[in-house]
């Protein structure tokens, strides 16, 4: 469930970083820096460059996002 005021993008990831952050480039060629959701670390997901995954962010900030999903 999304947070009020908060969007989803889908992407693809481009390079880990240390401490579960990622780069993750969305489909219209922005790269954006993103960290895990709480569900994601909890159920030990591995994120790997390469994979397709859907972030949310916020108006405030479009630079920074949190990675909720990863596609099969």
């Amino acid at each position: 469930m999304a947070h009020q005021g908060s969007f989803e993008k889908d992407g693809i990831v481009r390079e880990s970083l240390p401490n579960t952050l990622f780069r993750v480039e969305l489909e219209d060629g922005t790269i954006v820096l993103c960290h895990l959701s709480g569900k994601l670390r909890m159920n030990f997901i591995k994120i790997l460059p390469g994979d397709k995954v859907r972030i949310e962010m916020t108006p405030y900030d479009l630079n920074k996002g949190r990675i909720i999903l990863r596609y099969r």
